[in-house]
């Protein structure tokens, strides 16, 4: 679509506003309104101002004018607003130097779309993400000086089996059990149809749905796989959309990671693929249908997996879910159809253009520029360098003897450890300036300020019960 386009579009839908998306450093979505005849086609190319001060990880104060530019090929006809909306997603530019700014999460997503191409490696980074996310009935939480609290709630929770209340119809769905029951078991079945629903009219390739293995309203819609730079923004319109239909239905969607205590969390196993001169890479005659291609693409990704996880797991919540015992994939070793493996390589099919790897550590709690640009990375490394990935592992991991299970490298126990491995082991996001020492360091340093710190220095519940009469 050209900028003609997007205006002939605006007429033609009779559009009043234009809506304009932009990512925040940690990876949520921002906005601002402009009337429809507010957009002209030299708005494509000199931008439309803000403050780059006030919003998460963007410039100081001394240096806060920034600039939106409309990407036209990201506009979608917006079904939440009262008023005929646009909306769009922009890139962030410096309104002195015309550049792109290297924190803009589209920017390095972009950079690394092209590096791949330069590298001579590939030419196209296919994603197909599994995001999974929790509807909830009603969520409330706080802390303060003295006290600390939150709930959940849902009428499909275990939790509430036992209520005795007239509207409690006894389908409550056990731990570790939620996995395709059908309705009314699965009561959120009709509210994620709608979802899908809205997501096609808005030309996102949906492949299915359904209820995921936790109880109280786990979800997951699956997306058709696209390249990189599409792939992430169709993940923030997949956010809005699950957040949004929810609303309307006076519930409320969440994406974080691990919200219920003793039950599975959510992730966003990814699937990825490199392809070259339209021909897959990853197709061959190795382990599980691999090249030796794709088995240096999982060398990279395992290699560089403590690191990777600072991007794809990058809230202390993540690793609440990145626990034994819950289907996560806590173990740094590959297989065709061991589900506790990080990467997994699916069999569904002998058709060369479907083969691809799992990468199932990742989160949707992620920013997804960061994260698939990270990811292509490390495969880029793993190929040019031949990194090896060692024998797959294709046991049950959890019933291994003990002293086998010891020589498995593992995934980090918490985002501390995360961002201490990627502070060590950054070199390769580097190349062609795809990512830059500034980027990784104020990742860095901002999430260990405003995320590890500020809970490592609060008192939690629990130690409330281990240590209040010590």
């Amino acid at each position: 679509m050209t900028p003609k386009q997007v205006l002939d579009q605006i007429k033609r839908h009779k559009i009043q506003f234009v809506d304009c998306r932009f990512m925040d450093f940690p990876g949520l979505w921002q906005h601002t309104t402009y009337p429809a005849c507010e957009l002209k086609l030299d708005t494509f190319k000199s931008g439309l101002g803000f403050d780059g001060s006030s919003i998460r990880g963007w410039q100081a104060i001394n240096e806060s004018d920034m600039i939106l530019i409309p990407v036209p090929e990201t506009l979608k006809i917006d079904p939440f607003f009262s008023h005929p909306t646009m909306s769009i997603i922009c890139d962030i530019k410096d309104p002195v130097t015309k550049k792109e700014d290297s924190r803009d999460p589209r920017s390095v997503a972009r950079k690394a779309s092209r590096y791949l191409q330069t590298s001579g490696v590939g030419d196209t980074a296919f994603f197909g993400p599994e995001m999974e996310f929790f509807v909830f009935d009603n969520a409330w939480y706080d802390q303060d000086v003295n006290g600390a609290h939150y709930r959940v709630d849902s009428v499909e929770g275990i939790w509430n089996r036992g209520k005795q209340d007239p509207t409690n119809l006894g389908y409550q769905i056990r731990l570790k059990e939620g996995y395709f029951p059908t309705p009314p078991t699965d009561s959120g079945t009709n509210l994620r149809s709608e979802m899908v629903a809205v997501m096609l009219q808005m030309g996102i390739p949906v492949e299915c749905h359904h209820h995921e293995v936790a109880t109280g309203g786990q979800g997951e819609i699956d997306l058709r796989y696209q390249d990189l730079m599409t792939m992430a923004d169709t993940c923030m319109y997949y956010k809005y959309i699950v957040k949004n239909v929810a609303a309307r239905h006076g519930n409320v969607a969440t994406f974080m990671p691990k919200p219920l205590f003793m039950d599975n969390g959510s992730g966003m196993h990814t699937h990825f693929s490199i392809w070259k001169d339209n021909k897959p890479m990853m197709a061959g005659r190795k382990y599980a249908g691999l090249s030796q291609f794709g088995l240096y693409v999982i060398g990279g990704i395992l290699k560089h997996a403590p690191a990777l996880l600072a991007f794809t797991n990058p809230t202390t919540n993540s690793y609440k879910r990145l626990v034994p015992g819950y289907e996560a994939p806590v173990n740094l070793v590959y297989s065709s159809r061991n589900r506790s493996a990080a990467i997994r390589i699916p069999v569904y099919q002998d058709n060369p253009a479907t083969k691809r790897i799992e990468f199932r550590c990742p989160d949707s709690s992620c920013n997804p520029y960061l994260a698939f640009a990270a990811m292509t990375m490390a495969a880029i490394d793993g190929v040019k360098n031949r990194i090896d990935p060692g024998e797959p592992l294709d046991k049950d991991l959890y019933d291994l003897e003990p002293e086998e299970y010891e020589s498995i490298r593992s995934t980090p126990r918490l985002l501390s450890d995360s961002l201490s491995a990627l502070e060590a082991d950054h070199d390769f996001l580097l190349e062609g300036g795809v990512f830059t020492e500034d980027v990784v360091h104020y990742w860095i340093k901002y999430k260990r300020e405003n995320e590890v710190n500020q809970l490592a220095m609060r008192p939690h519940p629990w130690e409330f019960c281990m240590y209040f009469d010590i």
